[in-house]
């Protein structure tokens, strides 16, 4: 025992999460080995989910009385970390399965009454058991993301004691591996409401349509689904609230949201500078006699700059994971966080391929793909242009 774990219950609850996060260190090596055929096929990652569900690492923020580890977000985090650096497609999937179970932990744990508790505990019981992977969708054809405002068209109709929905949905993150999915719809009610409606992908109308073929994080499998006429429980809905308050976002669960995508394009960037590391003292150019780029001290300038940003990001992601785990994270935090975290990721592979020249856009060497994955951070909402502007509203209180 250390002077952190002042009792065996925490000594416990650190050798707990220790194992974890090693289990994920492991699965994040063994990714990173068939990441290039993925990114080149984007194929989804069908047999690393069959693996982290093997070792525990889907249930691992289940609350514990529900079978579950209990994981809080510096220990989510640290797994998505190491799972982001052998292949942040799969660890982007994984963070959004994480960021939908720690609403439900902290609806029950605040009793906010958002969640029914017969569905939060059957999703919650399928995925100890195994059987579920979840993530919502909430980008639409014409509304773009939510987070610009305007009401989703996707709708859900009464119909006795079932919700019918209908609409079409774009970049659902894994949405060929899913077991639920988490619907942005509003209702046609006279006066509407707008909630979060859980369907099972494999429900009658459900069709995923493969749509997904962007520049990186190709394996992601985020498609459009399309939902026609689907069924679904009365009670199997969360958050209903009258549609003129617009979204309703549970600062909880944004800030986890917003914690772990930034760690996904974290662990790009780290496993891009270790890439340079290696590549900087093994390339020994005749012109400098032998000599490895890692002795030249203009080489060294950029490598620290790499260094400084991926320093930053950790302190950054680390305060902010323990800061929220103990309740005592400022509101506006969180949106700092991922603005800078995703910044100085998509900087330090910047730098590292200019180091780089012409190998870093080698296909055949792995710092072209995590050049390719970190681009994608600019496109995650709420953009760092709007998280800007929501910052400068604040400060001139508009």
């Amino acid at each position: 025992m250390n002077a952190f774990t002042p009792n065996a219950a925490l000594a416990r609850d650190d050798d707990q999460a220790a194992a974890l996060i090693a289990r994920a260190a492991l699965l994040g090596r063994a990714f990173a080995a068939v990441a290039d055929e993925h990114d080149r096929n984007a194929t989804p990652p069908l047999e690393q989910f069959r693996s982290l569900r093997e070792a525990g690492l889907l249930r691992a923020n289940i609350a514990r009385r529900d079978g579950g580890f209990g994981a809080g977000l510096a220990v989510a985090r640290a797994i998505v970390g190491e799972v982001a650096y052998g292949d942040p497609s799969v660890a982007l999937i994984l963070s959004m399965h994480y960021s939908q179970h720690a609403m439900i932990v902290h609806d029950a744990r605040e009793c906010t009454g958002n969640w029914p508790a017969a569905l939060a505990q059957r999703l919650t019981q399928a995925s100890v058991e195994g059987r579920a992977l979840v993530n919502a969708a909430q980008v639409e054809p014409a509304l773009g993301s939510p987070s610009h405002g305007g009401l989703p068209e996707t709708i859900a109709r009464r119909e006795g004691d079932t919700w019918r929905i209908s609409g079409h949905k774009l970049y659902v993150t894994g949405a060929p591996l899913l077991t639920w999915i988490n619907v942005l719809a509003r209702t046609d009610e006279p006066e509407p409401r707008l909630g979060h409606f859980l369907v099972p992908r494999e429900a009658a109308g459900v069709r995923v349509v493969e749509t997904w073929d962007p520049l990186g994080m190709r394996a992601s499998a985020s498609h459009d689904v399309v939902f026609t006429d689907v069924a679904i429980a009365f009670d199997d809905v969360v958050g209903l609230r009258p549609a003129h308050l617009g979204v309703q976002r549970d600062p909880h669960a944004t800030a986890w949201y917003f914690s772990l995508v930034g760690t996904v394009y974290d662990g790009a960037a780290r496993a891009a500078r270790d890439w340079l590391l290696a590549f900087l003292n093994e390339r020994k150019p005749a012109a400098l006699g032998g000599a490895a780029l890692a002795t030249v001290p203009i080489v060294q300038e950029s490598m620290g700059r790499i260094e400084m940003l991926l320093a930053s990001n950790d302190w950054l992601l680390r305060t902010h994971a323990e800061a929220i785990d103990a309740g005592n994270a400022p509101a506006e935090l969180s949106a700092l966080v991922k603005h800078n975290v995703v910044d100085n990721a998509i900087q330090a592979v910047e730098i590292a391929l200019e180091l780089a020249g012409n190998h870093g856009i080698a296909r055949h060497n792995p710092l072209e793909r995590h050049h390719r994955n970190v681009q994608c951070a600019r496109i995650h909402a709420p953009s760092n242009s709007l998280l800007r502007s929501m910052a400068a509203r604040r400060a001139l209180g508009l």
